[in-house]
């Protein structure tokens, strides 16, 4: 029924570091960072969470 150029684009694969980007578009490219910013976020955000746990941790068992 709808048949523009989004409809047909194929769904984008996952990044993997150090793949060839010369195929990509600047469009491509800036998905790619901003699903990279996300992630960042995301693994900073368990990190935090993690070392917080960590230091509760030796905190209550501190004699």
């Amino acid at each position: 029924m709808f048949d523009d150029a989004e409809s047909r684009k194929p769904p984008q694969a996952a990044h993997q570091i150090g793949q060839d980007l010369a195929a990509l578009s600047v469009s491509d490219l800036d998905e790619r960072i901003e699903i990279l910013r996300r992630e960042i976020a995301r693994l900073e955000e368990d990190k935090r969470r993690k070392q917080a746990s960590q230091e509760a941790a030796r905190a209550a068992f501190k004699f």
